[in-house]
Order: C-alpha cells, then structure tokens, then sequence
C-alpha cells in the first residue's frame, strides 16, 4: 500500500469506528491502555502551564489529561478523522475545558504550526498509521520549544517466548473477531495487526528518534513489550 492509499484507507477506518472507539480500547487492550498513559505522564513530568500538542488526538482522552495536567497551559488537539474530533469535543465541552483545549483537523507530517510553540508533543497509538513515521517524527521536533519532548506511546513487538506467540495470536486472529462482535467492523479492525507488521520495534524506534536529532531518547516496554514509550528532548540550541 502507497502513502496515498494508506492515508485513505486509515482515515476511512477512524472516520467508521469513531463512536465506538473508547469502549473498543477498553475491550481490546484489557484497560492496560489507562495504565501506560498513566506512566507516560509520570515520566513526562508536565509542570502547571505547560503547553501540549496531540497528535492523532483521537477521542481527547490524553488530550483532556495533558490539560487537567497543565491546568492552565494551552493543549491543543490534531486528528485527520472529523469524526473522532467530534467524539473530542462533546468531551470537552461536558467537562468546559473549551477555554484550555484548541481540536484541529489535521495532517500529523504536516503541522499547521510555527517552530517551536509547544512545550511538549505527544502521539498515542498514532505513528503507526502514518504513511512517513520519519517525516511526523521531524514535524514533531520542528513544532516542540529548545528543551522540550516529544513523546510517542504506541503499541509494540513481544520479544520473549511464550508471551510473544501468545500476543500475535490475540492480535492477528481473535482482535478482529472482538471487532466484528462488539461493533461489527471486521475490516476495521484486521487493520490493527497489519499496522504493526511492518511498524519499528522498540529499539528500531529509538534509533529513529535519535536519527531526527532527539536527544537523551529514552524507551520503555510496557505489559510485555505490549506496548512502548519513547521520549526524546530537544536541544536547546533548537537543533
């Protein structure tokens, strides 16, 4: 699949399984996706006004965390999906974070933003389904201020047997079948192991942090190797 045709098709999927797609996490990821997110925040270490972009926002969840977090610093959210925002904003408007909370319907590889204007830049189970993890990842270190992080959680590789045939089973074969049962998208849902075949295990992730100049990049596994974070800073020199 081309870049074309996978912005297409990834954007058709998140636009269908948009008003489902809180309960699905919950389902698919046992609610282990809260716990990591809770870690992410932990080693992110967010200061009161501090300002955060987040990218394929989604739903809002970390876009809402990321603000309570700030309490006072502008959080901006940037999704491609219209309907996912959707789901977002009736989120914020009910808890009227409206004030602090900015959603943009955007591209992640190409951010409608001067350079360094966020203290930091997250991704959450988004850089998987970019057509050019390279080109988002420098878009992120143009757009974070000298001394800032950019931030990716993300769904990653099981290294260590019998856990890692055990995962892929669950994620290539029953996932899907989760998909059509509780919301009826099985094509939707097949989506999710095939854009973690080819997506870069934790240290190949690490490693492309570092080639777009992050430094300090630090990675984490976590259930497992289940999923990772990574986190990168910015040079203070803005290089």
């Amino acid at each position: 699949m081309d870049a074309d045709s996978k912005q297409k098709h990834v954007h058709a999927v998140f636009e269908s399984i948009a008003p489902k797609y809180d309960i699905m996490n919950d389902i698919l990821s046992f609610r282990r996706h809260k716990a990591w997110r809770r870690f992410t925040m932990r080693k992110m270490d967010l200061k009161p006004g501090q300002t955060s972009l987040d990218l394929c926002c989604g739903t809002c969840d970390w876009t809402i965390t990321l603000a309570k977090e700030s309490r006072t610093g502008q959080t901006v959210g940037l999704d491609f999906s219209r309907n996912m925002l959707d789901v977002g904003q009736a989120k914020v408007d009910k808890l009227k974070l409206g004030e602090q909370i900015t959603l943009v319907q955007g591209n992640a590889m190409e951010l409608p933003f001067p350079d360094n204007s966020f203290d930091f830049v997250t991704i959450g189970f988004g850089l998987r389904n970019v057509p050019d993890i390279v080109k988002t990842l420098k878009e992120m270190k143009r757009v974070v201020k000298p001394g800032g992080k950019i931030v990716c959680l993300e769904l990653s590789k099981p290294t260590w047997q019998p856990f890692k045939s055990i995962y892929y089973f669950y994620f290539e074969k029953l996932l899907p079948l989760m998909g059509k049962w509780f919301v009826k998208r099985y094509e939707q849902y097949r989506w999710l192991p095939e854009s973690l075949a080819t997506f870069p295990d934790l240290q190949a992730l690490a490693e492309l942090f570092r080639s777009v100049g992050m430094r300090n990049v630090k990675a984490y596994p976590l259930t497992g190797g289940v999923a990772a974070l990574h986190i990168g800073t910015k040079g203070n020199e803005g290089s």
